[in-house]
C-alpha cells in the first residue's frame, strides 16, 4: 500500500485514498469524561497499520478503542499499533417475560415505590441522575462503566425521561433504570442505586417494573453490558437467567 495517502479531512475524521479510490476511514469521538475512542474501517488489510500510524500520529494519547473480543484479527492490529488492554465487558441477553426472569412475584423494598420515567419529576429525575453519576465517578470511575454508558454535562442527563424507571422513597429518589426500547429488543443503559441505599432489592424492584413494561408493549427480551470486574452486576444478570452472548475489549494505547 505504499501509494496509499491518509488525509485529515475534519477535526474528527481521517480518510486514506489509493490509486484514486478510497479505501479507507478513520474516526475519533471525544467521550465527555476524556476518554477519545478511535476507530478504523479500511476495505483492505494491509492498509490498516499504514492508516493507523498516520492517523494516530494526529492525536495525543491515551488512546481507547473497542474491539468484539472474538475479533483476534481485529485486536492484533490494534495490539500492533501500541494498543494494549485496558478493561473487558461481557453482553448479556435475558427474557422480559416475568415467568422466565423470575421477576413476576419481586415485592417492592419497604417504603419504596416505582415511577415510570414519565410521571416523574423532571427536576428531581436529574438531580437523581447527577448524584448517581458523581458517585460513580468517586467510587470506582466512569472507566468501569460500560462503553457505551457516557458521562454527560450536568445540563444533559436524563435528556428522555420516557427511558427511566424511578424508585422513590420518602419522598426521595433513591434508583433509576434506563432502558432504551426498541421493537425486538430493547437496552439495559443503566441501573442505579444511591450509596446507602444498596442490597436492600431496589435495582432488582426496578429492573422488574422495567421489564414486565417492555414484555407488556411486545419487547421479548433486553439486552446488558457489564464490566468483567462489577460482580455484583454480574451476578444479578445471572439471577435473572440472563445469559452471556459475547464480550468486548477496550484497548488502550499509553
Amino acid at each position: 500500500m505504499n501509494s496509499m495517502m491518509v488525509s485529515r479531512v475534519s477535526e474528527t475524521q481521517w480518510q486514506a485514498v489509493a490509486n484514486g479510490r478510497i479505501v479507507g476511514h478513520g474516526d475519533a469521538a471525544q467521550r465527555s469524561d476524556g476518554r477519545l475512542f478511535v476507530s478504523i474501517d479500511v476495505w483492505q488489510d494491509e492498509a490498516f497499520g499504514p492508516f493507523a500510524t498516520e492517523m494516530l500520529a494526529d492525536l495525543q494519547t491515551p488512546l481507547h478503542t473497542l474491539v468484539d473480543e472474538a475479533d483476534s484479527d481485529l485486536r492484533s492490529r490494534w495490539e500492533q499499533a501500541g494498543f494494549t488492554l485496558g478493561r473487558r465487558e461481557g453482553e448479556y441477553v435475558l427474557s422480559t417475560d416475568p415467568r422466565e426472569n423470575g421477576l413476576g412475584a419481586v415485592p417492592l423494598p419497604q417504603g419504596v415505590t416505582i415511577l415510570p420515567g414519565a410521571e416523574a419529576d423532571a427536576g428531581l429525575l436529574h438531580a437523581l441522575d447527577r448524584a448517581i453519576r458523581e458517585e460513580v465517578e468517586a467510587s470506582v470511575g466512569w472507566q468501569t462503566m460500560p462503553a457505551e454508558v457516557v458521562p454527560r454535562p450536568a445540563a444533559m442527563t436524563a435528556a428522555d425521561p420516557s427511558k427511566y424507571t424511578v424508585a422513590v422513597r420518602g419522598g426521595a429518589y433513591v434508583g433509576l433504570a434506563r432502558v432504551a426500547p426498541v421493537r425486538r429488543r430493547a437496552r439495559i443503559g443503566l441501573v442505579a442505586v444511591r450509596a446507602g441505599q444498596h442490597r436492600q432489592g431496589i435495582g432488582r424492584a426496578l429492573l422488574a417494573h422495567a421489564l414486565a413494561s417492555l414484555h407488556r408493549a411486545g419487547t421479548a427480551s433486553a439486552w446488558a453490558e457489564a464490566d468483567e470486574s462489577n460482580t455484583a452486576a454480574i451476578a444479578l444478570l445471572k439471577s435473572i437467567g440472563a445469559r452471556r452472548t459475547g464480550s468486548y475489549v477496550e484497548l488502550v494505547r499509553h
